[in-house]
């Protein structure tokens, strides 16, 4: 979706507000694709002292897994975007400067960039997630598992004593 920031370009204290949902449930992560539901997006763009600001807000709930337990669970995501956007670039190396083309910026792809670059690299059902025994496989949030804990040969000395004292 192309906006078109003509309308306020010239005219400081003015702003547009620009809202619209996409789809992004083709979006491939790691052979998942976690974006079935639409996608949320609210900006707006403000022209302050002749310098566009653009903020943009993008929502969804992601089809997540867990990756310490497994376990299929909803996430909802929020991500705050901003960037300044320019009809020219006097500083090629600013990230934080996007190019206007003939007074217009694509929001889609700025909101696809934003939401893609704000996925976490570890997702977790929760905080204190035990995730799976890593002999029998059982659900550690579930309870403990019925496997005997094996002692590190490098503290068997330590552990026999201990066992020692216990007697």
């Amino acid at each position: 979706m192309l906006f078109d920031v003509r309308p306020i370009l010239h005219t400081p204290g003015k702003q547009l507000e620009f809202q619209f949902d996409m789809d992004l449930s083709g979006v491939d992560f790691d052979g998942r694709r976690p974006i079935s539901r639409p996608v949320a997006v609210e900006s707006r763009v403000r022209n302050t002292a002749g310098l566009l600001e653009l903020s943009m807000t993008v929502r969804t709930t992601l089809d997540a897994v867990c990756d310490r337990c497994g376990k299929e669970f909803l996430q909802d995501r929020e991500i705050a975007y901003s960037c300044l956007l320019a009809e020219e670039l006097q500083n090629e190396e600013n990230d934080e400067i996007v190019l206007l083309e003939d007074g217009k910026v694509d929001g889609e792809d700025l909101a696809r960039t934003a939401l893609i670059l704000g996925m976490d690299t570890k997702t977790l059902c929760s905080e204190d997630c035990k995730g799976l025994c890593p002999r029998c496989g059982a659900d550690l949030n579930l309870g403990p598992c019925s496997c005997k804990k094996e002692t590190d040969p490098r503290l068997a000395a330590l552990a026999k004593l201990l066992e020692n004292n216990q007697e």
